[in-house]
């Protein structure tokens, strides 16, 4: 009779449900309480997080295989409920051997849920964005699985979904890393041919202010020469001028006072002839001149 009593101890992350002929008399984590056998089930349910990895084969909107590896976390909310759909109850003489495969499955159930989701949301997505977006398709999987019906009414929290991996066929990816070096060498030729046009323009404007610049000397040094010759004009004028001034009263003395002042400075400069020979015909003409002009000045007065 005392064998069929017996003691449990619960440890900590385990919740406990005791059964009494199939109802619930105590629950708790990590409870501990003697029972009495024949009466009594014992179901364990761990509510700590689990981690599940996952390998998905799945295609894209236009039927490209792809292979998706990651792990989900999740945990048991709520025990109670978790404990009324699937059989976590334990044999007596092995502890922590279930008598289902049920808790096995859970995290089945929970990669299933990936799964449907992850294949509606490649559905609409071509190859190169499903390779290129997978950080955001995983929040998009786990925000669906959140909500998932089935596993909210398993009173199951999903915690975290990372994607580690979104892989092609292999034919495909050598035909996506082909594709990837071409328009790296285009983009790599694209570049050579901006750089070289940016340097063409770069020496253009150098060229267009050089220009500018001879133009703008050009036409300073023609502004110079045109004043250059205005001034000399100005200056011959004023030059004119002033001999003509200088000169006006000697056009009005007669030739013979003209030649009188002429000899006059030639003397007073030191001048000196060598030799003078005055034939009679020209001193007879030069009498007469004298005489002349002498007289046309008396009768003028």
């Amino acid at each position: 009779m005392l064998r069929m009593f017996r003691r449990y101890k619960g440890e900590p992350g385990i919740y406990v449900i005791r059964y009494r002929n199939g109802r619930v008399c105590e629950h708790g984590e990590g409870i501990s309480f003697w029972y009495w056998r024949p009466v009594t089930s014992i179901a364990e349910i761990p509510v700590g997080t689990r981690e599940v990895p996952f390998a998905l084969k799945e295609a894209t909107a236009s039927f490209q295989p792809v292979t998706i590896e990651g792990v989900v976390s999740y945990h048991v909310a709520r025990p109670l409920e978790l404990a009324r759909r699937l059989d976590y109850t334990i044999e007596h003489r092995r502890r922590r051997r279930y008598r289902s495969d049920d808790p096995e499955r859970l995290g089945q159930r929970v990669v299933n849920a990936v799964q449907a989701h992850t294949r509606s949301g490649l559905s609409a997505m071509s190859l190169e964005e499903a390779l290129t977006h997978a950080k955001e398709l995983a929040g998009q999987v786990l925000e669906a699985v959140r909500r998932e019906p089935d596993l909210e009414a398993l009173g199951v929290s999903v915690d975290s979904l990372h994607f580690s991996a979104v892989t092609a066929s292999a034919e495909m990816q050598k035909a996506l890393e082909a594709g990837y070096r071409e328009r790296l060498k285009r983009e790599a030729d694209r570049a050579i041919y901006e750089r070289r046009a940016a340097a063409v323009a770069e020496e253009r404007k150098i060229r267009q202010s050089e220009l500018e610049t001879e133009i703008e000397l050009e036409e300073r040094r023609r502004t110079l020469v045109r004043t250059q010759a205005q001034n000399k004009l100005e200056l011959a004028e004023a030059e004119a001028r002033a001999d003509e001034l200088k000169l006006r009263p000697y056009g009005e003395l007669p030739p013979q006072a003209l030649i009188g002042l002429a000899l006059k400075d030639f003397a007073g400069a030191g001048g000196s002839i060598g030799s003078l020979t005055i034939t009679p015909d020209l001193l007879g003409q030069l009498v007469a001149w004298l005489g002349r002009r002498e007289g046309d000045g008396r009768e003028a007065a």
